[in-house]
């Protein structure tokens, strides 16, 4: 799976509104970037309680890269 599928389907499984969820990532030469955007309905289901879903996520998605020796940063955008 893919980091970029990985981050869909989590924020997918969050949102009430998944059809609005994008995901687009940006490759660096030793970072690559992932930014988010959902429904501003639904930003504070992905940010969480004092950041603790971003930060649950981010954790999944530096773990999965650091299967593959990647480097990935997860910007959550709100539209």
């Amino acid at each position: 799976m893919e980091m970029k599928e990985l981050v869909e389907y989590i924020a997918k499984s969050l949102v009430d509104l998944d059809e609005k969820v994008e995901v687009s990532e940006i490759s660096g030469n030793q970072t690559n970037v992932i930014e988010l955007k959902v429904a501003k309905e639904d930003i504070g289901k992905v940010i969480g309680r004092q950041g603790r879903t971003a930060d649950a996520i981010r954790t999944i998605l530096n773990c999965a890269a650091a299967k593959v020796s990647k480097r990935y940063i997860l910007q959550i955008i709100d539209e």
